[in-house]
């Protein structure tokens, strides 16, 4: 059965949705900062939920055993007479951070029990603690990248689009240079010119301005087709004739015209930049330690042996495969025709 066109645009974004509402809540899902490290325990397995002890009662409450090293395998293993219950929306004490620091959290163990649901890290970091955290950076480039890229695209194609002559050929021609601009290198010779050690938040828009000040053009191109042909419509005609000003035809007559590509390019950028910057922090051009974001967690598993060893390190590649999926089932039910 296919599924109408307006039913899997309500669900792409319920879906999107609550994905991006997970990590704008991070301070309250994740049960640790996202710098808070665990030195005893480096690199451990991601850990099993258990409601059996091991005499086989049955725990209305979930617990986590304990870890201690295994000579043997270099590894951790469970000790069963260790339990430590989860403890539900338990008080937050940790000291606050990202976006919307949260009095409580989803989840935790008291001390000295751990709970790492995705494993630890080098540095005995919770590799979900860090996923959770890691979205913000990640998802929120992308979304401001996008923004930026489709504010300006809106701007220069409706501008060439309207007016023509001169004002088209020129931004025109200089999209086709900006589109020639290798951007890797761009952002390489920026980085250099900048001091060695900038904060977290100028790197965060540095990416933003760097990843959406290219990207225009296409929209640009896009937006600027769609106003060629809106303004020779007879309403627009019409309107110009009774005296009406370019600033009144391209608010109330041209602009309405531009929103359905500008909502479809919104759904392609978005994800095209979520992977930008993904790569960029994972070649360590973009957020720096000890802020996580999903490239420069993916850093730490560039090593064969940790990655043969610690396979849970993939788990930031992993995350942004639905993110992905999400925002591409969306485009294709808004560039689609058939289902309405």
């Amino acid at each position: 059965m296919t599924i109408p066109r307006p039913t899997r645009i309500r669900l792409g974004l319920w879906y999107l949705g609550i994905l991006h509402a997970a990590v704008l809540l991070a301070g309250f899902l994740a049960p640790y900062p996202f710098a808070e490290q665990h030195r005893d325990f480096p690199y451990a397995a991601p850990m099993a939920i258990h409601w059996f002890d091991r005499q086989g009662a049955f725990h209305l409450r979930p617990f986590v055993n304990g870890l201690v090293p295994d000579l043997a395998s270099g590894q951790y293993r469970e000790d069963p007479a260790q339990v430590f219950p989860i403890h539900f929306w338990a008080p937050n004490h940790a000291a606050a951070s990202g976006w919307l620091p949260a009095p409580r959290r989803l989840f935790g163990v008291t001390e000295p029990g751990v709970v790492f649901l995705l494993g630890s890290d080098g540095y005995g970091r919770d590799v979900f603690s860090r996923l959770v955290y890691g979205g913000q950076v990640s998802l929120f480039t992308g979304l401001l990248a996008a923004g930026l890229s489709l504010g300006l695209g809106l701007a220069m194609g409706t501008a060439a689009g309207f007016f023509g002559g001169w004002t088209d050929a020129l931004l025109m021609r200089g999209a086709e240079l900006v589109m020639a601009l290798p951007w890797l290198y761009l952002l390489l010779a920026v980085r250099a010119f900048l001091p060695l050690h900038i904060s977290t938040l100028q790197a965060f828009f540095l990416l933003i301005a760097i990843i959406g000040g290219v990207g225009w053009v296409r929209p640009a191109r896009l937006i600027r087709g769609v106003v060629l042909s809106a303004r020779e419509s007879g309403f627009v005609q019409a309107a110009r004739g009774f005296g009406a000003g370019p600033a009144y035809l391209i608010r109330r007559h041209i602009l309405p015209f531009t929103a359905g590509v500008v909502l479809t390019q919104a759904t392609v950028l978005i994800p095209q930049y979520i992977l930008a910057e993904v790569t960029l922090s994972f070649l360590g051009l973009g957020v720096g330690e000890p802020v996580p974001s999903w490239g420069n967690m993916l850093a730490e598993a560039r090593q064969y042996h940790a990655l043969m060893n610690h396979p849970w390190l993939l788990a930031p590649g992993l995350a942004a495969v639905p993110i992905l999926l999400g925002y591409i089932t969306l485009a294709d039910a808004l560039t689609s025709r058939h289902g309405s």
